[in-house]
């Protein structure tokens, strides 16, 4: 499955109000930590049918600073978010961001 981008915030609140599970990342593109751990949400995604999206942090600002008001989550880069039903049922940071974490998160 493709991993949407989101490049406003009428994107992010649309994605954040579809209903069943769904994964958000919050990539920076200049950070080696953030490669990594992109590359891990990327190789799960790929193995999957869950809707995906991704937030560039850097490119989009407003949309990231969105998306920490939101869910009432200090930003992170790199960050995921397992959405249900538009409430954040786990997240996780930097190197603690697996395709193992990921995949056990969405299974639990």
């Amino acid at each position: 499955m493709a991993v949407e981008q989101l490049h406003t915030v009428e994107e992010l609140n649309q994605f954040i109000d579809q209903g069943g599970k769904r994964l958000l990342f919050k990539h920076s593109s200049r950070c080696p930590i953030s490669a990594k751990a992109h590359e891990e949400f990327l190789a799960y995604v790929k193995e999957t049918n869950i809707p995906a999206a991704e937030i560039l942090v850097i490119e989009d600002r407003p949309v990231s600073n969105q998306a920490a008001e939101v869910f009432g989550i200090r930003h992170e880069s790199p960050q995921i978010f397992l959405l249900e039903n538009g409430k954040v049922q786990w997240n996780e940071d930097h190197a603690a961001i697996t395709k193992a974490a990921i995949e056990k998160a969405v299974q639990s």
